[in-house]
């Protein structure tokens, strides 16, 4: 059997951010369970906002293509999003409205969402966590007919979460974490 691989994608391009720092936590379990990991940073993939008709005149563009496959080479997918007013970021939003718009020869469109399993997590100061924004993209991915496991992380207090090897410190967020590892694993095993 091929080795496991792992996509995670944070949801925030912003320097410090919280939630590129969880995502990076995340890799490191996802690697230590066994996956092959493969952090990206959304920056690399920059697309204009999603508009029909600058679809019909140009085409999908390069860089929603490219990330479509990338997630087609990965057995699951983490996303790692912000919270921004009580929702998903735009850059989150609009990501994955061009990936859906791909379709590759001999395939049906959204089909790289309906072959994976995906896993949401947020990392925010608030007491929340980002949970408003997870409840949105899970009905977002839903939406594209995706398997979002039903583990998810909301990492409350964000900024304070971390021992001083940048390691989880909280019991209760270090089960989250290794709640939702352990599923991501298993239902992408299951779908292989």
């Amino acid at each position: 059997m091929s080795a496991l691989k792992i996509l995670v994608i944070p949801g925030s391009l912003r320097t410090g951010s919280l939630n590129a720092r969880l995502a990076a936590t995340a890799g490191c379990e996802l690697a230590q369970a066994g996956a092959e990991v493969t952090r990206i940073s959304l920056a690399d993939f920059p697309l204009p906002i999603y508009d029909g008709d600058l679809q019909s005149k140009s085409g999908v563009p390069k860089n929603a293509i490219n990330l479509k496959r990338m997630i087609g080479a990965h057995h699951g997918v983490l996303i790692v999003t912000p919270e921004y007013n009580s929702s998903v970021p735009a850059l989150v939003k609009n990501t994955i409205d061009w990936v859906t718009r791909v379709q590759d020869a001999h395939e049906t469109r959204g089909q790289v969402f309906r072959e994976r399993p995906f896993a949401i997590a947020a990392a925010s100061e608030s007491r929340l966590g980002g949970a408003r924004s997870l409840a949105a993209l899970r009905l977002i991915l839903t939406a594209c007919h995706a398997t979002v496991i039903p583990n998810q992380l909301a990492l409350s207090f964000a900024g304070e979460a971390y021992d001083d090897m940048d390691r989880l410190k909280r019991p209760a967020d270090i089960d989250a974490m290794a709640g939702l590892v352990r599923q991501l694993i298993d239902f992408s095993q299951h779908m292989m």
